[in-house]
């Protein structure tokens, strides 16, 4: 078993080359597909739906929309406290314990899919559990950080991080395979609408093994789990996690602090739900989402801030980070950045199948967009591609911007991205008002692609700005800080698209993405690349 690390420096160049990058390089290629896996299992529902819609279950396209919603609401809440577990708990206790706790909504909402009449709130809670893999991200990312060098850290941050959010491409590959084949057993579904994977079309009428969408996570769980209790470490200094203690006392606090963020993200849907009759579990305030989210970060953060005894006292001094400007300003690039990345993962697939597989034609004086379009593309066979670019792209990012400066590839690809978010807008219009959709799904694709490839150097590049900008003790709970907020991306996305789509103006959804990319990059330009900019394109 890996032993605690004392009186690590890996600025020490000595220490890096005789043990620091063995150990460093060790922990991290641990940590990668613990992270994968934990966005898989975060956003499997943006393919699960997609099969749910093929299968016919009893849901309206909107209501599976909420599914990846509410799992994206979840996950970048659960990521709040998760910036602060590696300071609490030690990096190899948090990463064991929150690897393993995915087991539970992966091995629940197999057999939730077993049935096609499960009802829709069981589906909700389970999407809320699926959260935990996107918390992991935060305390992932914080944990390497104290690991590497600042001149690798664009570099090592970026594997991180691209490669665990390969996570979605992986499972978006993994999900519809795995399906056409009865692994674990049970019983087969009948597909009504032509499905599809990595190479072709499944056609309606083929058995289908829905649950292995979920079940499959367990083949790789189970041994990550057991390497990253026995292959990592814990650093116990005094500037990364100075009272480790005992174990389970480390478990304990997680489950307590995790309990923190589902009850405030529960509060939050609830708040958000439509105003109906008080008598019904249904019925909440129906509240803006952009009210919404705000109450929730608070709630979350201070409701973590009120617990007792050290716990406690550890997170103030944490929350030290909130008193530096350059954490709201490096929050608001990197929701740019990330949010886009995962909030397009997880819409991607279920837009392309409800905007270009299906006609949108005229019935008496009426738009429709109910009609199945015999020539629309397989959303399952196009669905992993963005996401795989945004990911295989982000180490190439981290590693540009240890050349060339973080800010200064930040504002390349802010001004790229706002360019392709207006021509997927344009081409997303024009296919919803058209009986032949497919027309227009190539330019639609390019410029998509183009665009996740353009977030993906974008979180390479904001990785090193806040490696360069923060010291050693606030980088990691900076990087985690960030990666929370900007993970409601993954919340506000799917819920933008499906109101959008709903009110059969997609595009509007674009149009204000690339509003606000054109804030980030004012704001990118006044701390970090005018003349007299705070810190000089860190």
């Amino acid at each position: 078993m890996a032993q605690d690390l004392k009186n690590w420096n890996p600025e020490d160049e000595a220490q890096w080359e005789a043990t620091g990058k063995a150990i460093a390089t060790r922990n991290l290629w641990i940590s990668i597909p613990s992270l994968l896996c934990g966005f898989a299992v975060w956003l499997y529902w943006g393919i699960i739906t997609i099969q749910m819609l093929n299968l016919g279950f009893p849901i309206a396209n909107t209501e599976l929309f909420t599914l990846t919603a509410i799992a994206g609401l979840t996950g970048a809440t659960l990521r709040i406290p998760s910036t602060f577990f590696i300071r609490m708990g030690g990096g190899k206790n948090v990463i064991f314990f929150t690897t393993a706790l995915l087991m539970v909504p992966a091995v629940l909402t197999g057999f939730a899919l077993q049935d096609i009449n499960t009802p829709l709130w069981q589906f909700q809670l389970l999407a809320f559990l699926s959260g935990i893999g996107g918390g992991n991200f935060a305390s992932s990312m914080s944990n390497i950080s104290f690991f590497f060098p600042k001149k690798v850290q664009g570099l090592s941050l970026g594997l991180n991080a691209g490669l665990g959010n390969f996570g979605v491409t992986t499972m978006q590959i993994l999900v519809p395979l795995f399906m056409t084949f009865g692994i674990f057993g049970g019983e087969p579904m009948e597909l009504i609408n032509t499905s599809g994977t990595l190479i072709g079309k499944i056609p309606a009428g083929t058995e289908t093994y829905i649950h292995n969408a979920t079940w499959l996570w367990l083949l790789f769980l189970i041994p990550l789990a057991i390497a990253g209790w026995f292959g990592m470490n814990n650093i116990v200094d005094d500037h990364v996690s100075p009272n480790v203690g005992n174990p389970i006392t480390v478990f304990a606090k997680v489950t307590l602090m995790l309990l923190i963020g589902f009850i405030t993200a529960g509060v939050g849907y609830w708040l958000m739900l439509p105003n109906l009759d008080a008598g019904l579990p249904t019925s909440g305030f129906g509240l803006s989402k952009w009210i919404v989210l705000p109450i929730v970060i608070v709630l979350t953060v201070y409701g973590l801030k009120m617990i007792p005894g050290n716990l406690g006292e550890n997170l103030k001094r944490q929350y030290k980070i909130f008193e530096n400007k350059h954490t709201w300003a490096m929050t608001i690039i990197y929701t740019m950045t990330f949010g886009s990345f995962i909030g397009y993962s997880a819409a991607f697939g279920l837009s392309i199948k409800v905007i270009f597989g299906f006609q949108h034609i005229m019935v008496d004086g009426v738009m429709t967009h109910d009609t199945v379009n015999p020539n629309g593309p397989s959303a399952l066979m196009f669905a992993w591609t963005g996401p795989f670019i945004g990911a295989l792209i982000r180490p190439i990012g981290g590693k540009m911007s240890d050349s060339l400066g973080g800010a200064r590839v930040t504002q390349w690809i802010s001004i790229i991205m706002i360019a392709c978010a207006l021509g997927v807008a344009y081409f997303m219009k024009q296919a919803y008002v058209s009986a032949t959709p497919e027309e227009y799904f190539m330019p639609f694709m390019v410029l998509f692609l183009i665009l996740f490839a353009a977030t993906g150097i974008g979180n390479g590049s904001t990785f090193r700005t806040i490696a360069i900008v923060f010291d050693k003790e606030q980088a990691g709970p900076v990087l985690g800080w960030t990666s929370a907020v900007a993970a409601y991306g993954a919340f506000i996305v799917p819920q933008v698209f499906g109101e959008e789509i709903n009110a059969a103006t997609p595009e509007y959804a674009l149009y204000g993405f690339a509003a606000f990319y054109g804030l980030c990059v004012l704001i990118n330009w006044w701390f970090y690349l005018r003349k007299n900019a705070y810190v000089q394109n860190p």
